[in-house]
């Protein structure tokens, strides 16, 4: 039955509850008919037997007679009257010399009116009624009766009309029901046969709508809205492996301009250093594109594992201060680092790698002194990184966070575009948020918003949705 067609399904369950259906009213009808004709025929026996007794109280024998006799005329009625010993005292013409009641059934009319429903008087269906009556100064019996024939007849012609009209009604409207339910499934027909047609190269289409805001409109509208998921996250997809590949494309081509010039010729010990040494730094700047990239291909399914404790502020800081220290006075610059004495229940590996990515990005792009501290607001933590360089460009800003994005006309420096986004993902995957703004003196102000849950447990695993 599962392997059937939806419409063909559809229509054999509505063929079948039609047949239920037509099958219970045919028998109700049937039924009342039967009881319509019953009524109609022991209402008939009551008037005539009425009639017969008040004959037989006159003392008339005129049931052999034409008019008065009830019975004249009517083929299909007739009547006898009893003694009390089943003799036949009167009787319509043509019934014979036998006496229409059995002997159980004169000993029970002696008591009582007596109807009997089916009976024969020869190979005709009879109903009879039969009532004990005082007259002529004795006990008598009247009995009408009248033939089943045109009832029964009535009810086989009903019969046979239901026997042959139900299944051909039944055939039609099963056709119309089918041709209903196909029409019905045609935009889902449509919509399947669009989205058959897709191809990679025309996600950009979409599958045809019912004008009808019915439930097909509505799934049409899902699956179409389930396509631009799919292009948004197959384009976000492309532009990631375009802009992975051009990225690795230069520090390669560094390393092997490198390697190839330390190869070319002889050169001295302090040559052969220097051009190792710019070497590593492209394997280093390689290896650290490489984890970038994981960490996005890891949050792009959904999923970034936290392992959440309370955190002291200031130990993040004071080590995160430790691990840029050097680089930060080769250049001439300094790191301040003011953490309040807050603490934050949070991954520290992942919320020093984020911060980690801010204090490369000011000392990278930045200049002057690099601020490094906390501020509680509400129930929040913002964690703010800020130089005194020369800021974000205006452009720039709505789209800090998005990967791939440099800063190129204010800040020529290199980088792949990823460290704002990792730290904005990070922030996320801890309920937070990111922000970025220039501060009114001059310089770049990048912080990360932590909601402050001190109730939270001390170990927990974290999934972060992303779109």
């Amino acid at each position: 039955m599962n392997r059937l067609p939806i419409r063909l399904r559809l229509t054999l369950a509505f063929a079948a509850a039609l047949a239920l259906l037509l099958g219970g009213a045919g028998l109700l009808l049937y039924q009342h008919l039967g009881r319509s004709l019953d009524h109609t025929i022991d209402q008939d026996l009551r008037a005539r037997a009425a009639d017969v007794a008040a004959l037989v109280a006159q003392a008339d024998t005129g049931l052999r007679e034409a008019p008065p006799n009830p019975f004249s005329g009517s083929g299909d009625a007739f009547a006898q009257v009893l003694d009390a010993h089943g003799r036949i005292v009167d009787e319509t013409p043509g019934l014979g010399s036998a006496s229409l009641l059995s002997r159980a059934q004169l000993a029970a009319v002696h008591a009582r009116p007596l109807l009997i429903e089916r009976s024969q008087r020869g190979k005709s269906p009879i109903r009879l009624l039969a009532l004990p009556v005082h007259a002529q100064d004795q006990r008598l019996l009247v009995v009408v009766g009248s033939s089943l024939r045109s009832r029964d007849s009535a009810l086989a012609s009903l019969r046979r009309e239901l026997v042959v009209g139900g299944p051909i009604a039944l055939l039609v409207v099963s056709l119309i029901g089918y041709a209903l339910a196909a029409a019905a499934l045609r935009p889902v027909e449509r919509m399947r046969a669009r989205a058959a047609a897709l191809s990679e190269a025309h996600l950009n289409e979409q599958l045809p709508v019912p004008a009808a805001r019915d439930e097909l409109a509505r799934l049409g509208n899902t699956l179409n809205n389930l396509l631009a998921r799919l292009r948004t996250a197959l384009e976000r997809e492309r532009s990631l492996v375009a802009d992975a590949s051009h990225e690795l494309r230069t520090p390669l081509a560094l390393l092997r301009a490198e390697l190839e010039l330390a190869l070319d010729q002889p050169r001295g010990r302090h040559e052969l250093e220097a051009a190792l040494r710019t070497a590593a730094e492209q394997v280093d700047r390689l290896s650290q594109l490489a984890a970038d990239l994981l960490l996005l291909a890891r949050l792009d399914r959904g999923v970034l594992p936290l392992r959440t404790a309370e955190v002291e502020l200031a130990d993040v800081f004071e080590s995160l201060a430790a691990r840029f220290e050097q680089r930060a006075r080769a250049a001439g610059r300094s790191i301040l680092v003011d953490a309040g004495g807050l603490t934050l229940v949070a991954d520290r590996v992942r919320l020093e790698q984020a911060l980690a990515n801010l204090i490369e990005n000011a000392l990278r792009h930045g200049d002057g002194e690099i601020e490094f501290h906390a501020v509680e607001t509400g129930d929040a933590i913002e964690l703010h990184v800020a130089d005194h360089g020369p800021g974000f460009s205006p452009a720039f800003l709505p789209g800090a966070f998005e990967r791939f994005t440099r800063a190129d006309e204010a800040r020529s420096a290199g980088g792949a575009g990823l460290g704002l986004a990792i730290a904005a993902e990070i922030a996320a995957a801890h309920a937070g948020s990111a922000h970025a703004r220039n501060q009114p003196g001059g310089g770049a102000d990048v912080w990360l918003t932590i909601p402050h849950t001190r109730d939270r447990p001390r170990q927990q695993t974290l999934t972060v949705a992303t779109g």
